[in-house]
């Protein structure tokens, strides 16, 4: 099977999340370029050591980067970057790194460091499986990303309409509880 791409297809060729040391917590690679961790690793340690010394914090930087342009962002602790080719828009790379960003702020209450990312590390990866699928973009709006990763509808009023108005486990639990209660207290 032939792997044809549309060329006006923006595509992203890896996203990264790095600790503060250039290590990594959360990586995606959607390229053949890196066929290897090794390569994975050398690339990213690569990137880190370009990057590092720049001020990202307040506003995302863009650098060109191996041929790769290279969207990147400081938090905390915490490096969020998103490549693509060189001829890829800077613009589209910065709304999936914004995208990023702001769904796993969101997910993890605005605590964005490494240590509460490691504990929530499975989120992180829902929110960027729900960001990219194979390096195409699915999704660019954060609050839509976080509402699929903790499985609640658009509103956020529970289980989507896509699940047929089932309970969660523990929405379900939390109403048997309160009957319960209620049947006691009577």
């Amino acid at each position: 099977m032939t792997n044809i791409q549309d060329p006006t297809c923006p595509v992203v060729k890896c996203i990264l999340l790095l600790d503060s040391e250039g290590k990594r917590i959360a990586v995606k690679y959607y390229s053949q370029d890196w066929t290897t961790v090794s390569s994975q690793s050398n690339f990213e340690k690569s990137l880190w050591n370009k990057t590092k010394g720049t001020n990202a914090r307040q506003e995302a930087e863009i650098v060109m980067f191996d041929d790769y342009i290279a969207v990147y962002k400081y938090v905390g602790d915490l490096m969020f970057y998103v490549t693509g080719s060189q001829d890829e828009n800077e613009l589209i790379l910065y709304s999936v790194l914004q995208c990023f960003y702001e769904a796993v702020s969101g997910l993890l209450r605005q605590q964005i460091e490494k240590k509460t990312v490691l504990e929530n590390l499975d989120l992180v990866l829902l929110a960027i499986d729900e960001i990219l699928d194979g390096g195409i973009i699915l999704e660019t709006d954060p609050q839509l990303v976080s509402s699929r990763v903790t499985m609640r509808g658009a509103e956020g009023e529970g289980p989507s309409a896509s699940m047929g108005g089932a309970q969660t486990f523990s929405s379900a639990f939390a109403s048997a509880k309160e009957h319960l209660a209620r049947s006691l207290l009577k």
